[in-house]
């Protein structure tokens, strides 16, 4: 027959201690995570970006752009399509787009867009997941056009 052993105060220190340092350090460990793998960075002064918002939004508003963007895997393309208010498409001025995970910047990238039939083409490789795009373009006539895009790539 096995023997009975007493639980004393130390077994109850012991556990104690061991269980609040697990929850401590994975504590550290998914701070950390969350500190090295995003920035977190979207301007670099809110304030001066706040003092044009509104009038840079309803300039942007009144181009009537509409982005669609398409991953085509097997290619290795990703395309957006700038269409207008009239749906017809849009020949756009300074295009840059960055294109990263949601989550983290490691993977962030810049690809270089070329106008193709009536879209912008950028040969890229995405893995499976959601990816997020942040398109900066300017119209003929100087106005900036933003937006962020979620894009999902199937596996």
């Amino acid at each position: 027959m096995a023997e009975a052993h007493e639980i004393t105060g130390r077994h109850v220190l012991a556990f104690t201690l061991a269980a609040f340092g697990l929850i401590i350090a994975v504590n550290v460990l998914m701070a950390y995570k969350a500190i090295s793998t995003f920035p977190g960075l979207e301007v670099a002064n809110s304030y001066v970006a706040s003092q044009s918002f509104d009038a840079d939004r309803r300039a942007q508003l009144a181009l009537g752009w509409q982005v669609a963007p398409r991953y085509d895997g097997a290619a290795g393309a990703l395309s957006l399509a700038f269409t207008d208010a009239a749906a017809k498409p849009v020949v756009v001025e300074a295009l840059t787009v960055l294109l990263g995970r949601v989550t983290e910047a490691r993977e962030d990238q810049t690809p270089q867009f070329a106008y193709k039939a009536g879209a912008y083409v950028a040969a890229v490789q995405l893995q499976p997941g959601k990816w997020m795009l942040h398109v900066t373009a300017r119209s003929g006539d100087g106005v900036l056009f933003q937006q962020r895009l979620n894009l999902f790539v199937k596996g």
